[in-house]
């Protein structure tokens, strides 16, 4: 049998298998349909310093071929989430990647210094957040905040950290290497591109927070076009994600250059969609005669 397991940055995983941000909680709902030991990896619901409520609804909608989201990072906090949930996600027998978000350079480096001091595996750095130090303007939208907030981050941080790069930039590429360049240990990319829907009935946005994070396999293309020019570019591993929701597009994304892929969206209309991407994958290799699922990462060949 082909060996699934892989390694991103010194962390070993299961599989190259991880269920993206926002979209599995904290795992216990999940755990209900199948042990956790099979995935990967569980990128958790992302956390800030103190708890959050979130924005008012509506603030989910679907959309042909994917979904928007604008939840507003509802999370219980990076206390309660160390004290209350790291230590049951701990015997699931799954690499765990708290994922952490901030509207300060002060909250990041806060929740690094603690979950440094914890058992996670690895931390993942949000950077889709508004920046109220400098007019509300993202940390990750241009190559001088994506640095100062990893090189920042990176002091406090003893954890392998990931960056999550944004889609919505105009160079990829250039906010990669910022990131690359300041400390991180691996990138995961594409977080949502901004999108917004209209009722044409009530003349009113679907979302409440007007615009919101479209994901799915709308976005797919664009997510396997980023990942590929980013893996291209820098040496540290990249996770993809963005609208994975078979094991082909998992095939796909792995030979565009990703080292393991996080499933988000999938996740909602088939909980078991990791476990059927895992087993394709495998079958896959064997299929191709291949001993490892690392053999597929980067063998794309362009024209």
């Amino acid at each position: 049998m082909a060996d699934l397991s892989v390694t991103v940055a010194g962390v070993r995983l299961n599989n190259p298998i991880i269920t993206a941000s926002g979209t599995f909680g904290f795992g216990r709902e999940y755990a209900e349909f199948y042990p956790l030991s099979r995935l990967g990896g569980i990128s958790c619901k992302g956390i800030t310093l103190e708890q959050r409520q979130g924005n008012p609804p509506p603030r989910i909608a679907e959309t042909p071929s994917g979904m928007l989201n604008a939840v507003g990072l509802q999370n219980p906090g990076v206390d309660h989430f160390i004290e209350h949930d790291l230590p049951w996600l701990r015997q699931q027998g799954t690499a765990v990647i708290a994922n952490i978000a901030g509207n300060t350079p002060e909250e990041y480096c806060a929740m690094a210094e603690k979950l440094s001091d914890s058992d996670v595996d690895f931390i993942e750095m949000n950077i889709s957040c508004p920046n109220v130090k400098h007019g509300g303007v993202q940390f990750g939208t241009s190559c001088e905040s994506v640095g100062a907030i990893t090189r920042e981050v990176r002091r406090h941080c003893t954890k392998p950290l990931m960056v999550k790069l944004s889609p919505n930039v105009a160079d990829i590429v250039s906010i990669a290497k910022a990131a690359e360049a300041e400390g991180a240990d691996a990138l995961s990319l594409i977080n949502t591109l901004t999108g917004m829907r209209i009722d044409i009935k009530t003349r009113r946005p679907i979302i409440r927070n007007n615009t919101g994070g479209l994901s799915g396999p709308a976005v797919f293309p664009v997510a396997v076009r980023m990942v590929w020019q980013v893996s291209g570019a820098v040496k540290i591993p990249v996770v993809g994600m963005g609208g994975i929701s078979t094991w082909q597009d998992a095939v796909e994304m792995m030979m565009a250059g990703a080292a393991a892929i996080q499933i988000g969206t999938a996740l909602f209309a088939d909980p078991y969609a990791p476990l059927k991407i895992a087993e394709g994958l495998e079958q896959y290799l064997e299929q191709q005669g291949m001993q490892s699922v690392s053999q597929l990462t980067g063998t794309v060949e362009p024209w």
